[in-house]
């Protein structure tokens, strides 16, 4: 499709390390926007999300262990913007999920037994 802005190469790289719990995530995507003008954009995207928190300093496991949190980061190299993130990948998987979706169609408070404390932070 030309012209809708849908036309864009997107890398998503989901890696592992030697950590029980937890998963980070890299995406990249290709744009002239400064750092400057980018964390406002993903700020004011996410100032509704209780759950997603943009961080303007590096991402680590412990910031979202033990919580349904997922936490970004943008980084600038050249052109290209990488997005990393990290989130529980068994509390923001299929059980926050539920939990979350639950609270939503019963028109409960969307973070209701959802507000965990991570392990640091």
């Amino acid at each position: 499709m030309q012209g809708d802005n849908t036309d864009f190469d997107l890398s998503f790289v989901p890696w592992r390390g030697d950590f029980t719990r937890g998963i980070f995530v890299s995406s990249t995507v290709t744009t002239d926007l400064a750092l400057e003008e980018l964390y406002p954009l993903f700020e004011d995207f996410y100032k509704d999300h209780p759950f997603t928190q943009v961080s303007r300093t590096s991402v680590f496991l412990k910031q979202v262990v033990n919580t349904n949190k997922a936490v970004i980061h943008l980084e600038k190299a050249g052109n290209k913007l990488v997005v990393h993130s990290a989130l529980d990948n068994l509390l923001k998987g299929a059980s926050g999920q539920a939990v979350h979706n639950m609270n939503l169609v019963f028109g409960l408070d969307e973070t209701l037994g959802l507000r965990l404390k991570p392990a640091a932070f």
